[in-house]
């Protein structure tokens, strides 16, 4: 495997796909302005070449949100300056060129919430805590929270973590949408590897779609939203590489759909 380091993040390719790591351990990889063109720049560097990647925090956390010694020497227009920024950053990643999944452990907070949310499948560990306490701070979510963590978990829950300081575990984190795989502590990455592998291998074209076309879908009306599905479906199973999929499976030389025994199973 290949991997390059910076001051702030990691990239190491594993086949198909790359593994960003988050990488300032001492400050519980809390994310400064620096921190955050630093994932800009791997973000571009790993789309030119990965076909999935995977997100991860080196240390005993994911991410403890915003760096708020920075955060507190800022100007009002600076402050939205540097939110624009957040959300033109996460943005890439949420709707880029490849699907990411985010490994998460220890303290998933704040902004590193606010991150998590931008990537397409959240995979937790035991260790995993989740929390928004900028009413604590008396500051307000300002990297993409306000709309991509209400739609996981719904603005009253969400009201509840800023208005009452309330941490929650990866169990309700499940519960509540903002994970979808809750596995052993020290399992999460090893999953999210598993599942973005699994993304890797499926056509570029439908990839894109769900990235883009579905969640868009979800802000359109039931009507419009239809028709839009009518046209991806149409444009992605006419695409040659849909075309070969498709005949591999009706010749049986690809698997078909089962649900796959897991270990205590009869």
């Amino acid at each position: 495997m290949d991997q390059a380091t910076s001051e702030f993040v990691t990239i190491e390719e594993d086949g198909p796909i790359a593994l960003l790591g988050l990488n300032r351990p001492a400050k519980r990889n809390a994310i400064s302005d620096r921190f955050v063109e630093a994932i800009a720049d791997a973000v571009a560097s790993i789309e030119k070449t990965a076909k999935a990647a995977v997100i991860f925090g080196h240390g005993p956390h994911f991410c403890a949100g915003l760096d708020l010694a920075e955060h507190s020497e800022k100007s009002p227009i600076e402050g939205i300056y540097g939110s624009r920024r957040w959300h033109q950053v996460f943005a890439t990643i949420e709707r880029g060129r490849i699907p990411w999944v985010s490994a998460l452990h220890g303290a998933v907070v704040g902004g590193g919430l606010e991150l998590a949310a931008s990537t397409h499948i959240r995979v937790a560990d035991a260790s995993a805590f989740f929390a928004l306490p900028e009413g604590q701070r008396g500051i307000f979510v300002g990297g993409g929270g306000a709309v991509r963590v209400a739609r996981l978990m719904g603005a009253a829950r969400m009201s509840d973590l800023m208005l009452s300081g309330r941490v929650i575990d990866a169990a309700t984190a499940e519960r509540w949408n903002v994970v979808q795989y809750v596995v052993g502590e020290g399992e999460a990455l090893d999953k999210a590897k598993t599942i973005a592998k699994a993304a890797a291998g499926n056509a570029p074209l439908s990839n894109y779609a769900v990235i883009h076309a579905l969640p868009r879908i979800q802000d359109m009306s039931s009507e419009d939203g239809l028709f839009v599905e009518s046209l991806m479906a149409s444009f992605t199973q006419t695409s040659p590489e849909a075309k070969e999929r498709l005949q591999a499976f009706l010749e049986k030389r690809a698997g078909k759909v089962a649900l796959e025994k897991r270990d205590g199973d009869r």
